[in-house]
């Protein structure tokens, strides 16, 4: 889920009141998703445009596998159409089967990983079949005539996984009819990214005879319903002086928020053209462009150039915006009233950037705010919603935030001995709001109901945790900077990108390009090539010896 460009403030705004996604529509997941690449994007089209080779197809499965649970009251037992994209491209007989799961996000958008990303790596290493699958209630995939709040309710991790579990034990692949290619007969390896990467996780782990494998890159193993720690790549990471300008340009937004005279909140929100919105609301605007840590990409074609340009605004001492010059008295007063005195000359010309930043994406936003209100156009309180299916992705997404897995991005969490990224008006009512409005949802994700499965502490044999260094999903992840580093083992990969952010591994290029993909993601994908062979290899001695089934666990 991305934000892209400088017209994305509407879409930040909006979806920072909603949870820090790991999704097309933001981190608020509103930010961003794991991020949709541009070549996901691509994908949607060419999907559609029947311009891709690659073919879709649906297999029946049951709306409701757990009649004995009461939160799916009234039960169903009807089946629909859970879609799948297929490549048997590389499959030689004995091969496995790579499914690489969309999660939450049309499957169409992950169509150029399988065409030449991640999936034919494997596939043409090991002589698997490639496919691509869809989890409920995206895409076409909706067991449902509408997402209602009642129809909503068979959307749950546990009836997703359910779903993936039924597809390997039924599915018979076009072509090859004549061939049993089920689990558990045959080898069925999982990878997926973001969401989808904790998601494979817990299928493994959940459905051991199944799955015999699972690559999770970037894997939120972890659900956290107050998500503060998202920042916390860019404080590290970001270039330059780029945080320690942030974050003191963000000190002195706050000191005038917070101060006891209320003309002070008027006077910043005003410099910024800004106003009207609530401090909450202001606060959200102001934290979009660094959200776009998350969609850096080592592909040129699908890095998010924005986020340096970014950077590189408000770090320069030069001014930027000549439209801005007449607000430097202004601007002097309020540095110096937060106390940064001492560093005037510098802070001001940064903040007379900031504010010159913000005013040009909010004035390429007008024409697509045309007759609404500031507040309308960039408040969650006015976030317009649906229960088709043709636009109820980002509802579908929200849901599952708002009911299990969190990710509500705030700058109010911040610990109060450090300077925080974004505005600590930036609060978790206001992240949830959409919860409360939308859905009626009025209580705090169960984030038990996921964290129970590992969490932070998520292992499990034959699955493989993968993290981009400087991802800001990294701290939802085994890898979060602070618990303890694991040995890496061919049983139990744990592999950190060195530079990387979000699945950095998964991407590739549709021509050879010199010096790309960089030297660590071809390691990693080299890696995990290896260890998959390993896993295969270890598959066939199991199946010689005749080894009984592994008990499927409970979610």
């Amino acid at each position: 889920m991305a934000i892209k460009g400088l017209t994305t403030y509407a879409a930040a705004a909006l979806l920072a009141g909603q949870a820090a996604a790991l999704h097309p529509w933001g981190p608020w997941l509103g930010f961003q998703s794991p991020g949709v690449t541009r070549s996901a994007r691509d994908g949607v089209v060419a999907a559609r445009s029947g311009g891709s080779p690659i073919k879709a197809y649906n297999l029946s499965v049951p709306v409701d596998h757990f009649h004995n649970e009461s939160q799916y009251e009234p039960h169903s037992d009807d089946f629909f159409h859970l879609r799948y994209w297929l490549d048997t491209t590389h499959y030689r007989e004995g091969g496995p089967v790579i499914v690489l799961h969309s999660g939450e996000f049309t499957g169409e958008g992950r169509l150029p990983f399988l065409e030449h990303g991640i999936v034919p790596v494997l596939a043409e290493a090991t002589g698997g079949i490639g496919l691509v699958l869809e989890h409920r209630y995206y895409g076409t995939s909706y067991p449902v005539p509408n997402t209602t709040v009642e129809n909503l309710r068979f959307l749950t991790t546990e009836q997703a996984l359910a779903d993936t579990a039924y597809f390997a034990q039924h599915v018979q692949f076009p072509g090859l009819e004549h061939l049993n290619l089920t689990a558990p007969g045959t080898p069925y390896i999982l990878y997926g990214g973001s969401y989808a990467g904790a998601f494979v996780a817990l299928t493994r782990k959940v459905y051991p005879d199944v799955y015999w494998g699972a690559i999770s890159s970037s894997g939120v193993t972890a659900a956290v319903d107050e998500f503060w720690q998202y920042f916390e790549a860019a404080r590290r990471f970001a270039p330059g002086d780029c945080s320690p300008t942030l974050q003191k340009l963000t000190h002195i937004i706050d000191s005038m928020l917070f101060d006891d005279d209320l003309a002070r909140a008027d006077e910043i929100k005003d410099l910024f053209g800004l106003k009207e919105l609530y401090h909450d609301e202001f606060a959200s605007v102001l934290s979009g462009g660094i959200s776009g840590l998350q969609n850096t990409n080592w592909d040129p074609e699908e890095d998010f150039a924005e986020y340096g340009t970014y950077c590189a605004t408000i770090t320069s001492d030069a001014l930027l915006f000549a439209g801005t010059a007449y607000l430097r008295p202004a601007v002097q007063r309020i540095v110096s009233f937060a106390g940064y005195g001492a560093e005037s000359e510098s802070l001001t010309a940064r903040m007379l950037n900031y504010i010159g930043y913000v005013k040009n994406g909010v004035r390429q936003d007008k024409k697509n705010c045309e007759g609404k209100s500031l507040r309308e156009c960039y408040s969650a309180r006015f976030a317009e919603d649906s229960t088709d299916l043709s636009a109820s992705g980002q509802r579908s997404w929200l849901y599952q935030t708002c009911r299990q897995w969190g990710y509500f991005v705030t700058g109010a969490g911040v610990p109060s001995d450090q300077l925080p990224m974004v505005s600590r008006a930036l609060t978790y009512d206001y992240a949830t709001i959409r919860c409360r409005n939308q859905l009626n949802i009025t209580t705090p994700p169960d984030v038990d109901s996921i964290n129970k499965l590992g969490g932070f502490n998520f292992s499990y044999p034959r699955v493989a945790l993968i993290d981009g260094a400087q991802d800001p999903w990294r701290a939802a992840t085994p890898h979060a900077i602070g618990l303890p580093d694991r040995e890496s083992t061919t049983t139990e990969p744990f592999m950190l990108i060195d530079w990387g952010v979000h699945h950095w591994d998964e991407n590739g290029l549709k021509d050879k390009v010199e010096g790309l993909p960089p030297k660590q993601v071809v390691e990693a994908q080299q890696k995990e090539v290896e260890f998959v062979k390993a896993w295969l290899k270890e598959f066939e001695r199991e199946q010689k010896r005749g080894l009984g089934k592994q008990k499927v666990g409970e979610l």
